[in-house]
């Protein structure tokens, strides 16, 4: 089975690209996390693509989306690009798939749109982070210089290393494909990611203080989400995360949603869905088609 690449309008003027499996059903969006693309869930999408109208997207500045010329890539930014793809798609009532920074921002859409929401999967992330973690991709994020020194790298190959390095846990399959997704050639012959560097670089470049009182507006409005929500939620936690803790993980589900399921993959960290592809797969598609 093969997408259909698409090019739909987000908001501020930019275009973002999205990857449709199948055209019949309730619409399922699925929303990558930071790095990463649409491609992430190409493991996952044929599963259910039989059941939903399946649509990966990339956000603004990942993949074969537009980069914002205004750097424009805060957290109301991505929910106002999924709004205008779902306006653009058509899309009244969904089901929303996303992880890390996809989860929290289909978490932050939903919360805004209670209404058209027939279910919620949010993978790994919550409104609160473990600190090991955020010091954690930090950390990554710092130390993604390359060979070039100007951002761009000799082979795929070398990126599979910097992936592997990364995602300790990920399967080799999954480190192939997200290296072949995530680069694209220059006339020089050298690899660079798609990814807006700037994208890559703020988090890096932002002072702890800053970064904290970001974090706390976040959290407020992802914890008022949370209690907003009625329709089902399935929380999915990597058992070995250093994003998602436990404690947070129940409190959502036991606390706070009203709806609230919680599945606990082992085998996995943060990036569930390329450590234990089975895993995942197995977890979410006994939700989406139960």
């Amino acid at each position: 089975m093969e997408p259909t690449s698409l090019r739909l309008a987000g908001a501020d003027g930019n275009e973002i690209h999205a990857l449709q499996w199948s055209s019949e059903g309730t619409p399922l969006i699925l929303v990558h996390g930071f790095g990463n693309d649409a491609h992430i869930w190409d493991e996952f999408a044929p599963l259910v693509a039989p059941h939903y109208r399946v649509v990966a997207i990339d956000l603004r500045g990942h993949g074969d989306s537009d980069h914002d010329p205004e750097r424009r890539y805060q957290w109301d930014d991505h929910v106002r690009d999924l709004e205008a793809v779902t306006a653009a798609l058509e899309i009244e009532r969904m089901v929303l798939v996303g992880h890390s920074l996809g989860g929290r921002t289909c978490l932050l859409f939903a919360g805004r749109n209670a209404e058209r929401m027939a279910g919620l999967v949010v993978v790994d992330t919550g409104p609160e982070h473990d600190p090991r973690g955020q010091i954690r991709i930090r950390q990554e994020v710092e130390g993604r210089s390359s060979d070039g020194g100007d951002g761009s790298l000799a082979s795929i190959t070398a990126y599979e290393q910097v992936l592997a390095h990364n995602y300790p846990a990920a399967t080799p399959d999954s480190i192939k494909r997200m290296a072949r997704s995530e680069l694209k050639q220059r006339e020089d012959g050298r690899w660079v990611r798609k990814a807006d560097p700037y994208f890559m670089s703020s988090l890096a470049s932002a002072s702890a203080e800053e970064q904290e009182a970001y974090e706390e507006e976040t959290r407020k409005k992802l914890w008022h989400a949370c209690e907003v929500l009625a329709c089902p939620t399935l929380v999915v936690r990597g058992a070995a995360s250093d994003i998602l803790s436990a404690e947070t993980a129940d409190q959502m589900v036991d606390d706070v949603l009203q709806n609230g399921q919680l599945a606990v993959v082992a085998q996995a960290a943060h990036s569930v869905m390329t450590d234990n592809p089975e895993g995942f797969n197995e977890a979410v598609s006994e939700f989406v088609l139960g």
